[in-house]
C-alpha cells in the first residue's frame, strides 16, 4: 500500500528534514517517496523538538540508534529484540553493561510486533535487513515457553516484501530443529516473485535468510567457564549440521577473540588463573567446521571486557583483565566505550593475524563483525 497522499508524503519529507545529522546520509540516500516513508515510520509525528530522533518503532527499530551512520554506512536497517536480557550469561558479553537485570518478556510484544509490521505496510517502507537481534539471544530459554520468536519469524514471513535479508543470531540453534521453526524458516528463505530486490538477490546469489551462530570455543570445558548457561559445543554443532542439510546458509561466529598463550614476558594464561580458552589447535577446529558447513565466511571480534551496569565484573573476566593490564605493560589499561581494550598492537599481531592466517589456509574468509552487519545487503 502506497502514501494515500500527496500531503501524507510531504509530512513524512518535512519529518525527515528534522531528522538528527548523524541520521541524515541514510534519508540523503533515499528517492523522495522512500524517504518520506521511512520518516514516517522512523520519526515521531507529533514531537515539537526541532531535531528528531528515529524513536517511533515498538519493537521492529532502527539497527542501533547510537551509531553515527557517516561512520556506521549500513543504510537502514532493523533489530528485533524478542526479550529483555539474556539466560546465557555469558560472562564476557557487551550486552551487561545495559541489559536489563533479569531475563523476560517484554510486555504486549505481540501486538507491538504486529502494530510496526501494519505501518511498514501503511507508510510502504522500502524493504531492509532485519537482524535477530544484537542484544539478547531470541531462541534462549525464555523461547521454549513464549515462542516470541516463532511468533515473529511466522509474521515476518506474512510481511516479507519488506524485508531484504533476515538473519538470525543464537547460540541455542537446536531450537530450530523443531518442525514449526523449519517449516517458517523455508518460508523466510525465498523471496516472493513480487519482492522489489528479488532479481538482484538472484543475480548475486545471496542468501535471503542468514542463520549465524556464536560458537567461540571449541572446548566444552572453557565454554562452561565463559559462557556458562549456553548450550554444549556438540549440541550447537548437531544442529548447525542439521540446518545445513535442510538448505539452509549458515555463519559460524568465532565471536570474540581472546589472547592465547604465550602471552609475553614469559607469562602464560595459566599464571592469572586461567586456562588456555582458544589455542590454535582449538580455533583451527573451529575453522574446520566451518568449513564443513560450507559457511560462507567466518564472523570475528576482539574480545572487551566490558563494565557491568549492576555489581562488578565476574571472577573469570577479573582475572581477563590482569591479563589485559599484563600486555599493556606499564601503561594503563585503555577504557573506551564501557570496555577495557586489549593494545592495538597486541589485538592485531598476536591475536588477530595468526587467526586470519589460519581462515587464510583453510581458504575460508573471516569478516569482522561491523562489516559482516554493514556488508548484509
Amino acid at each position: 500500500m502506497v502514501c494515500e497522499t500527496d500531503q501524507q508524503q510531504d509530512k513524512g519529507l518535512s519529518l525527515a528534514e528534522r531528522v538528527h545529522p548523524k541520521y541524515r546520509p541514510v534519508f540523503e540516500k533515499l528517492s523522495g517517496a522512500d524517504r518520506a516513508a521511512v520518516a514516517l515510520y522512523f520519526l515521531p509525528h507529533s514531537s515539537k523538538k526541532d531535531v528528531l530522533e528515529v524513536t517511533r518503532p515498538r519493537v521492529v527499530k532502527w539497527y542501533c540508534p547510537f551509531a553515527d551512520q557517516r561512520e556506521f554506512p549500513s543504510g537502514h536497517r532493523y533489530c528485533i529484540n524478542v526479550y529483555t536480557g539474556c539466560e546465557h550469561h555469558c560472562q564476557y558479553c557487551y550486552v551487561t553493561g545495559y541489559s536489563a537485570a533479569q531475563p523476560n518478556c517484554k510486555n504486549r510484544f505481540r501486538h507491538d510486533l504486529c502494530k510496526d509490521l501494519e505501518a511498514l505496510e501503511i507508510y510502504d517502507v522500502p524493504p531492509a535487513p532485519v537482524h535477530l537481534s544484537n542484544s539478547t539471544d531470541p531462541l534462549q530459554p525464555l523461547e521454549q515457553e513464549h515462542r516470541h520468536t516463532l511468533f515473529v519469524l511466522e509474521n515476518l514471513a506474512e510481511h516479507r516484501n519488506r524485508f531484504t535479508t533476515i538473519t538470525l543470531l543464537t547460540k541455542n540453534p537446536a531450537v530450530l530443529m523443531d518442525d514449526r521453526y523449519i517449516q517458517a524458516l523455508h518460508r523466510l528463505n525465498k523471496l516472493p516473485p513480487d519482492h522489489p530486490r528479488r532479481s538482484w538477490f538472484d543475480a548475486q546469489g545471496h542468501p535471503p535468510l542468514r542463520l549465524e551462530c556464536s560458537l567461540a570455543f571449541f572446548n566444552d570445558e572453557h565454554r562452561r567457564l565463559l559462557d556458562p548457561a549456553a548450550p554444549s559445543v556438540e549440541s550447537r554443532m548437531e544442529a548447525l549440521r542439521f540446518l545445513r542439510k535442510e538448505g539452509f546458509s549458515v555463519f559460524l561466529r568465532i565471536d570474540p577473540l581472546f589472547p592465547r598463550d604465550p602471552l609475553g614476558g614469559g607469562k602464560t594464561m595459566a599464571d592469572f588463573g586461567l586456562p588456555d580458552v582458544q589455542s590454535m589447535s582449538d580455533l583451527e577446529g573451529l575453522v574446520n567446521f566451518g568449513r564443513e558447513l560450507g559457511a560462507r565466511h567466518i564472523v570475528y571480534s576482539i574480545a572487551k571486557i566490558t563494565r557491568p551496569q549492576r555489581g562488578s565484573l565476574p571472577p573469570v573476566m577479573e582475572r581477563m583483565k590482569l591479563v589485559y593490564q599484563h600486555l599493556y605493560g606499564e601503561q594503563p589499561l585503555k577504557f573506551r566505550g564501557g570496555s577495557w581494550r586489549l593494545p592495538e598492537t597486541v589485538a592485531t599481531e598476536s591475536v588477530l593475524k595468526p587467526f586470519l592466517d589460519l581462515c587464510n589456509r583453510h581458504s575460508l574468509p573471516a569478516k569482522p563483525c561491523k562489516m559482516n552487519l554493514i556488508t548484509t545487503p
